[in-house]
């Protein structure tokens, strides 16, 4: 027999989705259907932005390089660290400080005074300016003024939380956040972007930091697939970074010789 938590996988399959699959074993048991829905948004918006995105470039460079889709994947992968992908994890870590620093019990948007998120808000980012952090994780984009893909994340966490499915305390800290940041920068926004947005959702669903990570690699793994898949079916040959018609220029130290 084959069980995952419990359930036989013949019960599972055809009844349950993945994003169901993936809840129920990182967490244990099976969702409720809005949490299912909001999950599966997460992963739906973050699979792919691109060639711009390091690690999207990356799996078509490798492929070009005359390996398999899984290596490319895995070379994709591999680079969804601290700066390029570890945004959803620094920002979970974000707003569970931020909860933290709520009074006992104020773990619900209904009973949280706006008032006293925004204070909450407030000494986090005072500490994390304290520690030298300048950039606070999940806000502001280079290439999009407005990320389009966290309004939506964003209407579908106040669904669910109408709905009594999630508790709407994060979505509310990320927008404090927002507002936060945009006071202490003279009125200028720096929106919510996609980081932020499934940042809000995978706290609304009480996933640990570290997994959250893990849950946009799976995610960024599919647009990893398809632009893999796609250079594959290219005859172009390219070894390295850019085209070879855009080789950097040298600017280091001219012609010398090794002293005798």
């Amino acid at each position: 027999m084959i069980r995952y938590r419990g359930y036989a996988i013949e019960d599972l399959i055809g009844r349950v989705g993945f994003a169901e699959m993936v809840y129920l074993l990182t967490c244990g048991e099976l969702p409720s259907k809005p949490a299912a829905k909001l999950l599966e948004a997460a992963m739906v918006a973050a699979v792919d932005h691109g060639p711009q995105a390091p690690s999207i470039a990356i799996a078509r460079m490798a492929m070009t390089c005359g390996v398999g889709i899984n290596n490319a994947m895995a070379s994709a992968t591999n680079v969804l660290g601290d700066v390029h992908g570890g945004a959803g994890e620094q920002c979970v870590e974000l707003f569970n400080a931020v909860a933290a620093r709520l009074p006992d019990g104020s773990r619900d948007a209904a009973t949280v005074d706006a008032e006293m998120i925004t204070k909450a808000v407030t000494e986090e980012i005072e500490a994390l300016a304290a520690r030298g952090i300048k950039h606070v994780p999940g806000f502001g984009h280079r290439f999009h003024h407005l990320d389009p893909r966290a309004p939506r994340i964003l209407a579908l966490v106040d669904q669910a939380a109408a709905e009594g499915a999630v508790s709407g305390l994060f979505a509310a800290i990320g927008r404090s956040v927002e507002e936060v940041i945009a006071a202490r920068r003279g009125g200028k926004r720096v929106p919510m972007n996609i980081d932020g947005a499934t940042g809000v959702v995978f706290a609304e669903l009480g996933f640990p930091p570290p997994l959250c990570r893990g849950l946009f690699v799976l995610s960024r793994s599919v647009g990893c697939l398809a632009h893999a898949w796609e250079e594959s079916q290219s005859d172009y040959r390219n070894k390295g970074p850019i085209p070879r018609d855009q080789i950097w220029t040298y600017t280091g130290p001219g012609p010398r010789k090794v002293p005798e």
